[in-house]
Parts: C-alpha cells; sequence; structure tokens
C-alpha cells in the first residue's frame, strides 16, 4: 500500500512526531511506503511531495514544527483545487491520505473523501477544539507554554502594582485560556463562549485590591466577546471597524486592558503571547499522544472505514467518522467553566 501524509494548518508541537509514528507504524508491520506532501493540501495540489523512511524519520520525536511544511489552503476553495488534488493522488497511486490537521484542514478533507479518497484524520491545534476527540495534538505544549509566561507576568505585575492582561490563542474555543487561566492562578479570564462583562470584570478586580491586592491577571482569548455596560455589545476579538470578521492578534486584550484601566484606575498592561505558544519542542504528553494516533491512522489505512478521523476518547483510540469535524467548534464545557467561576473572575 502507498501511504500519503500532510500537515496542515498552523504548525504546532507533536506534528513532527505523528509524521515518525504513521512512518513507522506503516512500514514496520504493513512494509508499506509513505509519501509525504509538503505545505499542506497545496503540496498534494502541486504535486509537492518527499518520500519518508524509517532514517528519514529518526529523531522527530522531540522537534517542534514540521518537516513537511504547512499552508492554509482548501482544495475546494480553489478554481481546479479539487481535481488537481484528486490528480496527485492517482498519480502518485495512493491507496490512503492521512490528513493531520484543525478544524479547517479536516473539512476541507471532507470533499476529496466525497470524490473516492480514503482519508484518515488526525486532530492537531493548540485551541484544542476539534469536535469527535477530547485532546488535540499540540494542546498540551501550549498550556504549558502560556502558563508559564503568565507566571513570569504575575512577578512583574506584583513588583508594579499593576493589572496584567495576557492574551492567549483561541478564536472560538477557550480551552488554552481556561486551563493556562486556572493552572497559572489568574484572577479572572475572559472567553468566546461567554461575553465578557467588562463591569463586572472591572468591579471583580476594584474588590479583590481593595482587599488588599496589589496586582492582577486576566487571560483573555484572543477570540473572546466584550459586552460594555450600557453601551450594548461589542465583539473584541475584530479590530475596530472591520466588518470582515477576522481576529486580529492583540485586540481583544488591547480593548480589556484599555476598559479595565478607563474604569478601575488601576496602572494596566496588555501581553500578547502569539506565536510562542505554537513553537518548540512538544511535551511528553503531545509526543504520547502524537504517537499513539500516528500508529493507529497507519493502522486505519488499512482496517478502517474510508473517511475517519482517529480520535481519543476515555483516553482510548477510536476511528471515528470524519464527518463530525464539521460540527466544530467543540467548546469548553459547563463543568470546568463552573471550576473557572469559583477559581477566576469569568
Amino acid at each position: 500500500m502507498r501511504i500519503g501524509l500532510l500537515t496542515g494548518g498552523g504548525d504546532c508541537p507533536g506534528l513532527n512526531a505523528v509524521i515518525r509514528a504513521v512512518v513507522h507504524g506503516a512500514q514496520q508491520r504493513f512494509g508499506d511506503d509513505v509519501v509525504g506532501f509538503r505545505h499542506g493540501w497545496r503540496g498534494v495540489a502541486e504535486g509537492e511531495r518527499v518520500e519518508l523512511t524509517l532514517a528519514a524519520t529518526e529523531g522527530l520525536i522531540a522537534s517542534g514544527g514540521t518537516v513537511l511544511g504547512t499552508a492554509r489552503f482548501h482544495p475546494a476553495e480553489h478554481e481546479g483545487g479539487l481535481g488537481a488534488v484528486l490528480g496527485t493522488v492517482e498519480r502518485e497511486r495512493i491507496d490512503a491520505l492521512v490528513v493531520v490537521g484543525g478544524d479547517g484542514t479536516l473539512r476541507a478533507a471532507q470533499p476529496v473523501a466525497d470524490a473516492g479518497v480514503r482519508i484518515i484524520g488526525v486532530p492537531k491545534t493548540i485551541d484544542n477544539d476539534v469536535p469527535g476527540t477530547e485532546r488535540c495534538i499540540g494542546f498540551d505544549t501550549a498550556v504549558a507554554t502560556a502558563t508559564e509566561a503568565i507566571e513570569r507576568v504575575h512577578t512583574t505585575a506584583e513588583s508594579h502594582d499593576r493589572v496584567m492582561v495576557v492574551e492567549v490563542m483561541g478564536r472560538e474555543a477557550g480551552w488554552l485560556a481556561i486551563f493556562s487561566a486556572i493552572a497559572s492562578g489568574a484572577n479572572a479570564v475572559c472567553i468566546p463562549e461567554e461575553r465578557c462583562d467588562v463591569a463586572r470584570l472591572a468591579a471583580s478586580i476594584e474588590k479583590r485590591h481593595l482587599g488588599g491586592a496589589s496586582y492582577s491577571i486576566v487571560v483573555v482569548a484572543e477570540g473572546c466577546m466584550l459586552d460594555r455596560s450600557g453601551g450594548g455589545a461589542a465583539d473584541a476579538g475584530r479590530a475596530a471597524g472591520a466588518w470582515s470578521g477576522e481576529i486580529v492578534a492583540g485586540s481583544a486584550g488591547g480593548q480589556i486592558s484599555e476598559e479595565l484601566a478607563a474604569r478601575t484606575g488601576f496602572e494596566t498592561r496588555v501581553t500578547v503571547l502569539g506565536h510562542i505558544q505554537r513553537g518548540g519542542p512538544p511535551s511528553a504528553a503531545d509526543r504520547m499522544l502524537a504517537t499513539r494516533l500516528g500508529m493507529a491512522a497507519a493502522d486505519a489505512a488499512h482496517e478502517s472505514e474510508p473517511a475517519v478521523l482517529m480520535s481519543l476518547v476515555a483516553d482510548e483510540v477510536r476511528a471515528r467518522p470524519l464527518a463530525l469535524v464539521s460540527e466544530g467548534p467543540r467548546q469548553v464545557p459547563e463543568s470546568l467553566l463552573e471550576i473557572a467561576r469559583r477559581l477566576t473572575a469569568l
């Protein structure tokens, strides 16, 4: 069998570990050939390929990024894109295509599957919001990175008696914000799942400072929604005046920082963690998750239904329907939100 492999969308820790696991699983158990496509779906459309061998994947488990490269390219959204992908699959004699990506990359796989290509999806994203699985590759490392950064902000906030707003990634779900806020002992968190009532947030910070605290830490997901009391609701995750709906890094954190400074009179600063959340080597947990999902993907190329998502469910890897991805995004459940409410101003 010839298995194709691509990594698409934003990079994250653990992608190389998946590549290594797929190659080892496919070649050692089945004797398959594995063909890697560079730069995601774009590389498949353009036929940009490389042979993947056991020797070529040596040592990849500990490295960040992806040796195959990545791109945000969805074949069905480009004229002739789907046809070009199908042409490459036929020309390269690909029997199954392993697609490692977030919800966008995996949704883009559905038309390819509908056209008759066997698709095995592997979920990765630091946002942890792909439906059908309880954990995505890259999330654990990103939480550790964000938590450490927030803890470092603590010392500056305390030294200068400031309110520090830390913006983390999370366009449509607040998994990263919730986990890093709780793990770092932050005082407030703002996420896409619930509008941030800025008046209530400011009041909680004032109460905290009146009680003797000299500083506060507010963690903000980049896609959070800001509700200004008396002024209606505004989307804090979009740049002012932008009608395209594009989320701009720093917009949410910046607006909340300005609102808190104006309402409380406290000195306020904002830190945008940005792409450092996606970089660096994967944690041990992400290496293990990537290995388990990658090995299972190699098996699924021989055993499963033609369009599946390798998912972690109750700590077991299962092949579930790829169509589940269209239900996204997977948001933070109420049980976890309740914990955050008890520990922070949510």
